[in-house]
């Protein structure tokens, strides 16, 4: 059965009370799990929204929710540093009894780096610096015992940190992102979960099959790595509600990689990420207002893909 999820872009306004909302509930729903990105406050819409830090947000999650799991979609390592991140994700998983997966990437968001002083470095260079971000997480993360790397960007030294994740192996890595030459490649060698963007079911199984792969050349088992993909959900409970939100926004048609529809609609377009190898969606929900559809898409919608 493909599971759905919710995720919610952090800088577009989160503050503690929508999200409050918005966790209570997608845990009570039976929603799969509830993600975030990991940015700065943005100007897009003119002026400065709320936009929870990260951890601060992960660590109210982990002690206020018992079901789902969580994490971000994606950390970068551009402005996070990977030891502290490690640190941090082992104590949160700790809180939550096993239920964070800790999403990590390059960075790319120019204005961000910018506007805080962090360096986002040109493409090869940023992409060096996250492999060994990459190296520097799983070693703390998956070792039981101290751990040494020297790099370029990083180095440890007999490192260990406590407290650790309940689970053996640690917390589990997503890496997102559908670029086939490099970050494919990263995802069959550290990844626990390969998270693509905005995909149809063809191409996710286009890139699926080469992940598998390039999996097998790092000397590991696809089935190691879960499969999921982070897109738009546009959900209605009429025809005319679902053409209402189309309308706000702004599309002349609705692009390839989004689900838009009723609960039928929905059901069909899963149905097809299902075939395709996705084993979970995180649901990309920008009206952050709306629980009440949110929580009509979960009874509506889930339980007709028991049988997917």
């Amino acid at each position: 059965m493909i599971e759905v999820a919710i995720m919610v872009e952090g800088q577009e306004g989160i503050g503690w009370d929508r999200w409050r909302r918005i966790a209570r509930a997608v845990e009570d729903s039976g929603y799969a799990g509830l993600y975030r990105s990991d940015h700065f406050p943005n100007k897009r819409t003119g002026s400065h929204q709320d936009a929870l830090e990260l951890w601060t947000s992960l660590t109210w999650l982990a002690d206020n929710t018992e079901r789902i799991e969580f994490g971000p979609l994606v950390s970068p390592v551009s402005f996070r540093h990977p030891i502290i991140t490690a640190w941090q994700a082992s104590a949160v998983d700790n809180l939550a009894g096993g239920r964070l997966r800790l999403g990590l990437g390059a960075g790319w968001h120019e204005e961000e780096h910018e506007a805080f002083g962090f360096d986002l470095l040109d493409t090869d260079s940023r992409f060096e610096r996250f492999e060994e971000g990459l190296e520097v997480v799983t070693r703390l993360l998956r070792s039981e015992g101290p751990v040494s790397f020297d790099g370029e960007f990083y180095s440890l030294r007999d490192a260990l940190i406590l407290p650790r994740s309940p689970r053996p192996g640690g917390v589990p890595i997503v890496i997102g992102g559908n670029g086939a030459r490099r970050t494919l490649p990263l995802a069959a060698r550290y990844a626990d979960e390969w998270n693509a963007v905005s995909l149809t079911p063809e191409e996710f199984a286009d890139l699926d099959s080469r992940l598998d792969e390039l999996v097998r050349e790092a000397g590991r088992v696809p089935d190691e790595i879960r499969r999921t993909l982070m897109t738009r959900v546009v959900f209605g409970r009429s025809r005319a509600d679902v053409d209402r939100k189309l309308d706000g926004a702004g599309w002349d048609r609705v692009p390839a990689g989004v689900i838009a529809g009723t609960k039928d609609e929905v059901v069909e377009r899963l149905g097809r990420l299902a075939g395709a190898g996705v084993q979970r969606v995180m649901a990309q929900w920008l009206e952050v207002d709306d629980i009440e559809a949110l929580e009509s898409m979960a009874h509506s919608v889930l339980p007709q893909l028991r049988a997917v």
